[in-house]
């Protein structure tokens, strides 16, 4: 018997009156041979339909009540009433079940059929088979019941103050343990989100219906403010409207409702198939309030990822989306400078990321395109590639005849040094927001080109506030001289210790000078940093690298040289006509050249850009950018937070 419904399992258990007929089959068809009994099973089966039609009847009033808003009001007592229902149902057809099996042992005349029907009575009648029988129906039917597409009440903390209201008057113990319950925060807390998302799923209305060519269809209803963008980019593919991108703070974003890959139909009973995606544009731009999308979503049955934690970068480039030729949506392009802070929302897209920029989500709702790390060093490395070859290439001759051995090494392939050249190109670098703690300042850090000022503004700042700023003690190998003092002038240690600690990455810089060695060590820098004051550093550019690689977090500012004073105005037309850069001065232009080359190779490290025209206002300016350390949270690479 059990073979024999192996291949019908699911069937059959939804059904035990099919497992007694396919055990029985042989039997059944001799009794179908005897006249009189056909006309006794005839009798029994219009019975048998009677019954299952007066049942099927009594489902329906019970699944249309259960529907009616009235009804599911009332609460308990009609739940109660419609589970004694269901029981009486399962008990009733079990009962006929056991008749036409007693009645299907009398019609056997084999002995050996008849001892099966008697084990399937004997098996029915058991308390615990009956009970799990009757579970059975009742989760079966539960099952294949609709679930509303509404809540069942948008109100069910006024529903428990109302029967708070009713239990307080009783002295009942059970009905003073239920108040108890009602009153406890855990479930008016529960009560006061059941009724938020209540109230948000009703506003939205989505209805799935199946179309003639066997697709899933979707009706999708959003309610679109002026003030607020629908926030969907479109693509053709060929007649068909896709919607190719999902921007973050969008009404569509908030929804959820809308997902990339999805084909519109129809936006409020205008058929967009067919049209360009400019055309969809001017319709959607002409439509406010509800909007009802006739949609047919992804085949890809995509899982809505799990939107992850913002991400916070600092730009290392400059970018115009006006200039970019590959960006999907140029009114979505997010222009930044270097240096700006970015606020990346979704990284869905490898290739284009959508961010704000820091500071201004609340004036920009929607969020705006800018080109993914990866993708910004593959085409930032294919112009490096396609610059060096040119370079290389330079000045020859190509009109030349060249062997077919000689125009193979000739050939270009751009991916050869792509690698290569991503290693080195700055894009993005992930940071945090930090805030210096009261007794461990910052480190302040000087960069400018020889003879721009940042030493004598170093030494303007110590002697103002000298119980404030300190400078770290250099190291050296020389000798102390008489009146020196060790660790007051110089760290004095000896060549071998000076050397191990420079293989070790220990000092920003060092240098020799008469056969003796001169450096400053992270050591010393950690030293004022402890002492509670603000350690004032004039470095190199190169000693950056190190400085940041530390545990010291430094706060870097770039002293820019002040312009060199406007010509005479007689010579401004001679000087504009042959070139000013000819005619300034041999210092002057080395200095401008040293500030370029600076900012461009060590840019993405400053934190500050001052400009140095006058001493006081220099040091005006350098005093308040200090103080706003200790104010204002900073944006720090993200590895010194964590």
């Amino acid at each position: 018997m059990m073979e024999d419904s192996g291949e019908n399992a699911e069937m059959d258990m939804d059904s035990p009156a099919k497992l007694i007929a396919q055990c029985c089959s042989d039997q059944t068809k001799k009794i179908q041979d005897d006249p009189e009994e056909v006309m006794m099973m005839k009798e029994e089966e219009e019975a048998c339909e009677l019954t299952q039609d007066i049942d099927l009847n009594f489902s329906s009033c019970l699944t249309s009540a259960q529907s009616s808003t009235e009804v599911i009001f009332d609460g308990m007592d009609v739940a109660e009433e419609a589970k004694s229902t269901s029981e009486e149902r399962n008990t009733t057809e079990l009962e006929d079940l056991l008749d036409s099996l007693q009645h299907l042992q009398l019609c056997l005349t084999d002995a050996e059929s008849q001892q099966d029907v008697q084990l399937l009575l004997e098996l029915l009648l058991q308390s615990d088979f009956q009970q799990a029988f009757i579970t059975h129906r009742s989760v079966a039917q539960s099952m294949r019941r609709l679930c509303p597409p509404f809540p069942l009440t948008a109100h069910a903390l006024q529903l428990r103050d109302e029967v708070e209201s009713v239990l307080q008057s009783s002295k009942d113990t059970e009905a003073t343990e239920l108040t108890g319950l009602l009153t406890s925060p855990h479930l008016q807390a529960l009560m006061e989100v059941h009724d938020c998302i209540a109230e948000q799923e009703l506003d939205v209305e989505t209805i799935e219906s199946v179309d003639q060519d066997e697709k899933t269809t979707k009706l999708v209803s959003l309610e679109k403010t002026r003030d607020m963008p629908l926030g969907v980019t479109v693509r053709n593919e060929h007649d068909s409207v896709i919607i190719s991108r999902v921007v973050s703070g969008g009404t569509a974003e908030k929804s959820n409702l809308l997902s990339e890959g999805d084909e519109i139909l129809e936006i409020n009973g205008v058929p967009v198939r067919g049209k360009s995606v400019n055309d969809v544009h001017n319709i959607l731009s002409c439509m406010h309030g509800s909007l009802t999308f006739l949609l047919i979503p992804n085949s890809q049955n995509r899982i809505s990822p799990h939107r992850p934690t913002v991400m916070h970068v600092k730009a290392n480039f400059s970018y115009d989306p006006s200039e970019d030729l590959y960006v999907p949506c140029r009114e979505l392009g997010l222009a930044f400078h270097k240096g700006d802070v970015l606020h990346v929302t979704s990284q869905d897209d490898p290739n284009w990321w959508q961010a704000y920029r820091d500071g201004h989500e609340d004036q920009k709702p929607l969020a705006g395109l800018i080109p993914g790390k990866s993708f910004q060093q593959h085409r930032e490395a294919m112009k490096k590639t396609i610059t060096d070859r040119n370079q290389e290439y330079k000045g020859k001759l190509w009109c030349a005849k060249k062997s077919k051995k000689q125009r193979k090494k000739l050939f270009f392939n751009p991916s050869k040094n792509i690698e290569h050249y991503t290693e080195d190109i700055l894009t993005y670098e992930e940071v945090a927001l930090y805030h210096q703690p009261p007794n461990r300042k910052r480190p302040i850090a000087l960069i400018s080109p020889p003879n721009s000022g940042h030493d004598e503004l170093r030494q303007r700042l110590l002697s103002l506030e000298p119980d404030r700023f300190a400078g770290a003690v250099p190291h050296t190998t020389r000798i102390p001289r008489a009146h020196e003092v060790n660790g007051r002038e110089y760290n004095f240690i000896s060549r071998q210790s000076f050397e191990s600690d420079l293989a070790a990455g220990k000092f920003l810089e060092s240098g020799e000078f008469e056969q003796n060695l001169y450096g400053t060590n992270t050591d010393s820098v950690r030293q004022v940093v402890n002492s509670g004051k603000i350690c004032l550093l004039c470095l190199h550019p190169r000693s950056l690298r190190v400085l940041c690689s530390s545990d010291l977090k430094p706060y870097i500012i770039f002293i820019r040289p002040s312009p060199p004073p406007p010509p005479p105005q007689e010579r401004f037309s001679n000087l504009l006509s042959r070139g000013v850069k000819k005619h300034m001065p041999e210092d002057v232009r080395e200095t401008l050249e040293k500030v370029r080359e600076m900012e461009h190779s060590y840019g993405h490290l400053f934190d500050a850009v001052i400009t140095n025209t006058e001493q006081e206002k220099s040091v005006s300016e350098l005093l308040r950018l200090i103080d706003k350390l200790d104010i204002e949270p900073q944006w720090v690479p993200s590895a010194w937070v964590s």
